[in-house]
Parts: structure tokens; sequence; C-alpha cells
């Protein structure tokens, strides 16, 4: 087992209930594990949540917290995985001044080469969307933030495996 500290991304399948993120979220507060993001959503399975967090911690830290995670009466299975094991985005919004799309050239250059998209346009603002990974969130937000971002809010990462992770099989399982 290796010590060195990694990007995980953690993928738990459970009953939608309440309390259930206060408890995950209690676990990576008793070992002092930062939450990088976290994203919860309906899963491929009817009546399943999958959560998608990503913490970057020790391989062996992983095994325990995925232990512990496995004990929640609502979890139905979770599992682990590094970046080359995953295909992850993050998306993101900007609420800028509508002058500039307007009066700055290079905005429309911006927009263009990141591959954004315009999703409101108004007499005072526009909104740009971009899905991408964080590098790429984070060199449009540089390239923004010179012209003045009114707003900016940024997504957990959303990841699916490379490979199958049979939960499917497991769920129809469960549910009979």
């Amino acid at each position: 087992m290796s010590d060195k500290k990694q990007l995980f991304t953690i993928s738990i399948y459970t009953e939608n209930n309440v309390g259930l993120l206060n408890r995950i979220s209690a676990i990576f507060q008793r070992r002092h594990v930062n939450v990088e993001s976290i994203n919860t959503s309906v899963s491929e399975i009817k009546g399943v949540s999958r959560f998608t967090i990503v913490v970057k911690i020790a391989e062996d830290q992983v095994k325990k917290i995925i232990g512990q995670i496995e004990k929640q009466i609502e979890v139905i299975k979770a599992y682990y995985h590094t970046d080359d094991e995953t295909v992850y985005q993050e998306s993101c919004m900007f609420k800028m001044s509508s002058e500039l799309l307007f009066n700055e050239d290079e905005i429309q250059d911006v927009i263009k080469d990141s591959k954004a998209r315009i999703v409101e346009v108004n007499k005072n603002f526009f909104v740009l969307e971009k899905s991408g990974t964080k590098k790429e969130v984070e060199q449009l937000y540089n390239q923004l933030n010179k012209y003045g971002v009114m707003q900016f809010v940024r997504s957990g990462r959303i990841a699916v495996t490379k490979n199958e992770m049979k939960i499917s099989q497991m769920l129809e399982a469960f549910n009979q």
C-alpha cells in the first residue's frame, strides 16, 4: 500500500435518505480529510442516488474511508478510482457585464477558443457555461477575471469509470 497522497474519485450508491450527507461528511471530518468536491445526483438505477466525492489522500486512507462509508445502513456500495480509471468533467458558469460582450473583441475570441457557450444575454449581463477539466475551467477563469467577473460558480466533479463497476447487477438483486 502506498502512503503517497493522490486524487481519488469516490462513488457511493445510496438510498436517498435525510441526514446521510451529514454522516458521510462526518467520516471525512473525523479523519481530517478535506473534500475537494462533492456532487450528488440520481444514478443509472431508479430510486438510487450517487455521491461523487473527490479527495486527495493516500490509498490506505481511502480504503478505510470506503469501509466506514459502507457501514452506513443506506449505503448500497462505495468505490474509489484514480483519475486514470475515470472519465470526468466539471461545469462552471460566469456572469459578466454585457458591455464586455459588445465592446471587447478579445472576449469573443476567449469564448470561441475555450469552447464555452453563451446561455443568457440581456442588456445588463451575459452568462457563459463551460464544461471541461478543472485545469480548463481554471484557465478560462483566469482569462475572464481580468475583465471583471460578476459571479462565478463551479460544480463538483462528475465522473464515470472506464471499467464496468457491475453495480447494476448488484442493485437488481438488492431491489428484489
